[in-house]
């Protein structure tokens, strides 16, 4: 007997897979998915997941077996533990895990360690010891006891060099026409958040949505909402603008870490996890515009790599590297040698040997950060809003555009994202199509050195919890010098302040 235990996702070409596996379109959209993996199971065995195309993960209980995949690009988590008597707790929320019998909640420290540098989690472990995550293009079996591991999908690029770059745009454009029919149902009414770069206006443009989201500050310096807002006017739909304010931003920290799940120190979490309640509030489906800076080259850094050549393979750990090992010494109590967060890569550079570095720093990044931070925020901040997101820029389709176009049609001297941005053109105007990459601001930085607001952080950092881990001489030092002026160091205390929410959310409450 076939039994689908857990599903969490959106299955976009169910309607062909209905036709091809004989399941009632009549069913209601969730039943009618679960039938379509539970008969694609049924058909194709492990191999299901090459039939799919959306955001999903889900395990199917078969005579005793159980079998766990999770989507290529991991858009949605998968977590599995094994109990001292054999058994495995799984789930797509980590909580799934905690409350089952047989669980020991012990810290996993050396994840803090990796932390400190990339600021979210990376590769299969967490901060729960035991737990580990099913990795993106991977599934499991699990049967008498033991656990197999088997990738299914890897990021593969072959450069294709007979296109021009019209014709690659012209390729993006009428794929994304293809997906977005499929990103919702007719019946359903979408909304879209909406920032001032080209990713989410695409989106918009070529969506049905008539209402855009959009988050802003009192700080002109760091508002984007206006461009936003410009946008929506320019494509003839509403936007709703959310207000954000320091003190709504502090208070809502041991929120955003408790539903994270995990602890994560990017500072624009604490934003969208604001902006998706506050989106709820008049809609349950929302589009985002995630994955095209990874696939096609959206951010400025990646405009060194050429630059870095054949070093990346010994620094380049992803989007983020804010603290180096001394640092690390100096600041843990309980430092271990030889848990360094380049091993986490190693294999992808392995993978990768002989391709351009850009593609090198594509490749980490799908793998490793868009994972570890981005699809883990938006799934957790709208699941715990009760948003359903989805995003229809990560799609295999999509990818596989991104795996055949050279890099030059990426990257080049005065801009990123080239492709992307042509194709984009054809729906935008050209301001919005190129406008730099400002990246998602948050004026923490600054909030952060106001005693009016940073009450929570001086606590916390300087608190009993924290003397379990760092050296309070160390700690101080940073913030005494941050307070001074260096306004760079303020993604090294929030690194720590975040990591110590979460774990007195977890282990002292």
């Amino acid at each position: 007997m076939t039994e689908l235990k857990t599903y969490r996702g959106h299955i976009r070409n169910w309607d062909s897979l209905c036709d091809e596996l004989g399941v009632d379109k009549s069913l209601p959209p969730k039943e009618r998915e679960k039938a379509v993996i539970a008969a694609g199971f049924e058909k194709w065995g492990t191999e299901i997941a090459d039939h799919l195309y959306g955001m999903f993960a889900f395990a199917i209980e078969q005579d005793g077996r159980i079998f766990a995949v999770r989507d290529q690009f991991g858009t949605k988590p998968f977590y599995y533990y094994v109990t001292a008597d054999g058994k495995l707790l799984y789930g797509t929320y980590i909580k799934d895990i905690l409350e089952g019998e047989g669980f020991v909640k012990e810290l996993e420290e050396t994840a803090l360690q990796l932390y400190m540098t990339l600021t979210y989690v990376a590769g299969e472990n967490t901060f729960f010891k035991g737990v580990k995550k099913l990795m993106p293009g991977h599934y499991l079996e699990f049967e008498n006891g033991k656990v197999k591991l088997t990738r299914y999908f890897t990021p593969t690029f072959k450069p294709d060099e007979s296109k021009t770059l019209e014709e690659w745009a012209d390729e993006i454009h009428t794929t994304l026409q293809t997906i977005m029919p499929q990103v919702k149902l007719p019946e359903e009414t979408a909304e879209s958040f909406l920032s001032g770069g080209v990713d989410s206006s695409y989106v918009l443009a070529m969506s049905d949505a008539k209402m855009s989201d959009s988050c802003g500050y009192d700080d002109e310096r760091f508002d984007e909402s206006p461009l936003a807002k410009k946008t929506a006017d320019l494509l003839g739909r509403e936007n709703s603008r959310c207000l954000i304010t320091p003190q709504m931003y502090f208070d809502a920290v041991p929120y955003v870490m408790k539903n994270m799940e995990q602890p994560l120190g990017d500072a624009s979490a604490i934003v969208f996890a604001i902006a998706c309640k506050e989106t709820a509030k008049h809609t349950k489906l929302c589009y985002s515009g995630e994955g095209a800076d990874e696939f096609f080259g959206g951010y400025n850094m990646y405009r060194n790599a050429e630059r870095y050549g054949d070093n990346l393979k010994t620094f380049y750990v992803g989007n983020t590297n804010i603290m180096k090992e001394d640092e690390k010494k100096a600041l843990l109590k309980n430092y271990v040698e030889g848990v360094l967060p380049i091993d986490l890569v190693k294999h992808i550079y392995d993978e990768t040997e002989g391709l351009d570095p850009l593609t090198k720093m594509s490749d980490v990044d799908i793998r490793i950060w868009l994972e570890g931070d981005i699809y883990l925020n938006v799934d957790k901040m709208s699941e715990a809003a009760g948003l359903e997101i989805r995003m229809p820029l990560t799609d295999r389709r999509i990818f596989d555009i991104a795996s055949r176009m050279p890099s030059r049609f990426k990257v080049n001297d005065e801009q990123n994202k080239v492709a992307f941005r042509t194709a984009a053109s054809k729906v935008l105007p050209d301001e919005i199509a190129f406008r730099k990459k400002l990246g998602f601001i948050v004026p923490i930085r600054i909030w952060m050195a106001d005693d009016d607001y940073n009450a929570s952080v001086r606590e916390m950092i300087f608190s009993h919890t924290a003397d379990k881990f760092f050296n309070a001489d160390e700690v101080k030092k940073i913030w005494d010098d941050y307070k001074g002026g260096n306004s760079d160091l303020w993604r090294k205390i929030w690194t720590i302040y975040t990591f110590l929410v979460w774990y007195r959310e977890y282990f002292e409450k």
